[in-house]
């Protein structure tokens, strides 16, 4: 372990950090002032940066972050644009840093900071590759959890525990310190996408990593909104669905293969009105049920899918005009397949789920590269 350096002076300067705090933020303005100093308190007999990884902020973070590193060369900024999602900031951040061990804290000011000692000690000595602020063990305390959050981030880790067979407490943490070069190892093989990134490194990692959990005082949120909204549970299913397979597909891929599931349903339910209710010939009945499955396909992605590229405003009609566009051959190879399976077996249901199965992997494809391409 280094000696005692203080703000300032020469030595960290030449030997750099040891410990690299990477702090993903988005609409954090009020915290990020309140954390460094906290770190600058914690942190007193150790080399450190701290690396903030915004996502373009509309409240500035960014901004208020830059003024901080203005007055002090420990701290970085990291703004992203046109990305979104706390997994791959802290991909970036990690990646981005200089020191050998590297720690991944919320900015929100619920986790505690004054663990991270403790927790480079531990990977220092080598006794282990990863340490996880833990939930689950004795001596953790929460101030700032409430019951229905708490029900749920220990369903999911019951099931990611059993699914997956992590073998860690709490595999659901957002505050953890891993070696850098045993991250680096991994990172090729982590998704971008999502807010698990613990999880998935455990995952990828399959027990290759010697981990140690140790509790600590979950705080209240002061100021700012939590990030993780309805759609979380739906990105968890996801990246347990990914590893499930090996990450032979990506989690945006099945992500978008559940809102196609999803699609599919809206596609049959619309054919059987169309057919049924209204006695439209099948061939129309099956394109105006993949115009409606396309339409509600559009809506969930762009909410869910690609929500750290989500389209606003003016934006979200013509990028429902370009997904209309760039699946018009998935719709027609749709009611081509469909026609061509009714003819011979006129068996409406399995008709219309071969129509629109034909499409996914096309659209998926076209929609990267048209609709929701990064900027």
């Amino acid at each position: 372990m280094n000696e005692a350096i203080r703000p300032g002076v020469d030595n960290q300067a030449q030997e750099g950090p040891e410990l690299s705090v990477i702090v993903p933020t988005f609409n954090e303005r009020d915290n990020v002032t309140v954390l460094y100093r906290r770190l600058e308190a914690t942190l007193v007999n150790v080399a450190w940066e701290v690396v903030f990884v915004d996502d373009n902020s509309p409240d500035g973070t960014w901004d208020v972050v830059r003024a901080l590193a203005l007055k002090d060369s420990r701290v970085r900024c990291i703004r992203r644009i046109g990305r979104r999602g706390l997994s791959g900031a802290c991909i970036e951040g990690i990646l981005a840093s200089s020191a050998p061990y590297a720690a991944v804290i919320d900015a929100d000011l619920q986790h505690d900071e004054t663990q991270l000692p403790k927790m480079l000690l531990l990977l220092a000595s080598d006794q282990a590759d990863l340490v996880v602020g833990s939930r689950y063990i004795e001596g953790y305390k929460s101030e700032g959890f409430n019951k229905q959050r708490a029900g749920a981030s220990a369903l999911a880790t019951e099931v990611a525990r059993k699914m997956l067979r992590v073998e860690i407490a709490d595999p659901m943490s957002g505050f953890f310190m891993v070696r850098r070069d045993r991250f680096e190892q991994l990172a090729p093989k982590l998704s971008v996408h999502g807010f698990k990134i613990l999880l998935d490194l455990v995952a990828t990692a399959h027990g290759s990593l010697r981990a140690v959990e140790i509790p600590y005082t979950f705080g209240a949120r002061q100021h700012g909104e939590s990030k993780l909204d309805s759609m979380v549970a739906l990105d968890f299913l996801g990246l347990v669905l990914a590893k499930l397979t090996n990450d032979v597909v990506s989690l945006r891929f099945i992500l978008f293969a559940m809102v196609g599931g999803i699609g599919l349903v809206v596609h049959l339910t619309t054919l059987f009105v169309a057919l049924e209710l209204i006695k439209v010939p099948f061939a129309e009945a099956q394109a105006a049920g993949a115009i409606v499955a396309m339409t509600s396909n559009f809506i969930m992605n762009n909410f869910l899918t690609y929500r750290d590229q989500r389209l606003k405003g003016f934006a979200i009609l013509r990028g429902l005009i370009m997904f209309y566009i760039v699946c018009s051959v998935g719709l027609l190879a749709n009611v081509g397949v469909a026609f061509s399976v009714y003819d011979q077996e006129p068996i409406w249901w399995l008709a219309g789920m071969a129509g629109a199965l034909m499409g996914v992997v096309w659209n998926y494809a076209m929609s990267g590269l048209f609709v929701w391409r990064k900027k």
